[in-house]
């Protein structure tokens, strides 16, 4: 599935659809019916389900394979082990992604991020998390385009939204991860392929 899903990004990138000037990055949680392994309560909701993070271009074609974590795992420390992947497929194909600027929500506001994403010649545009901090951070404020941040409603969202259609993934009734995961990179590679099922 995961040669399927590079198949997609690269016929994408050969046919000059993908837009990665900035690409949007978030989480979403899969509520799960029944029990099974890498599943774990979602927070304060005590509601069994699992957690992914993507990546996807401005014109809402995911560009990366999501990375997958039980609903109770904080986001944050997921992006670390995200963005390899977003390496590998540019490498993969030949998509150059420097310069490109990651947009991501206030969850993902720490240094730790911010390094991950500078050394990887990427500019990070996160939305300032205050409640981390006790006091007022000194010095120069980090990079942040209100503009920029605002596209992410009308691209990851909207690939999540795209995602609930198919009602398998709406509610995880698999109690095999690789079975779900699977399940779950097809959607991704449909979502990619749409601008070739047009008319």
């Amino acid at each position: 599935m995961d040669a399927i899903f590079a198949g997609s990004v690269l016929k994408l990138h050969q046919d000059n659809l993908l837009d990665t000037s900035v690409i949007h990055g978030d989480g979403t949680t899969t509520a799960a019916k029944k029990g099974g392994d890498n599943i774990g309560f979602s927070g304060h909701k005590r509601v069994k389900g699992d957690k992914v993070v993507a990546f996807c271009d401005r014109n809402c074609n995911v560009i990366a394979p999501f990375v997958s974590a039980p609903g109770n795992r904080n986001e944050s420390p997921l992006l670390r082990e995200a963005l390899p992947q977003v390496s590998r497929i540019a490498q993969s194909i030949g998509l150059a992604l420097q310069g490109t600027i990651v947009s991501l929500d206030g969850v993902y506001d720490c240094r730790t991020n911010r390094k991950a994403i500078f050394n990887r010649g990427m500019i990070p545009n996160i939305n300032e998390n205050p409640r981390g901090r006790k006091t007022p951070k000194r010095g120069r404020k980090p990079l942040f385009n209100a503009a920029i941040f605002k596209e992410r409603f009308n691209t990851i969202e909207r690939v999540f939204g795209w995602e609930d259609k198919f009602r398998r993934l709406l509610l995880r009734f698999d109690r095999i991860s690789q079975l779900h995961y699977a399940f779950k990179t097809l959607a991704y590679t449909m979502i990619n392929l749409r601008h070739f099922c047009q008319g």
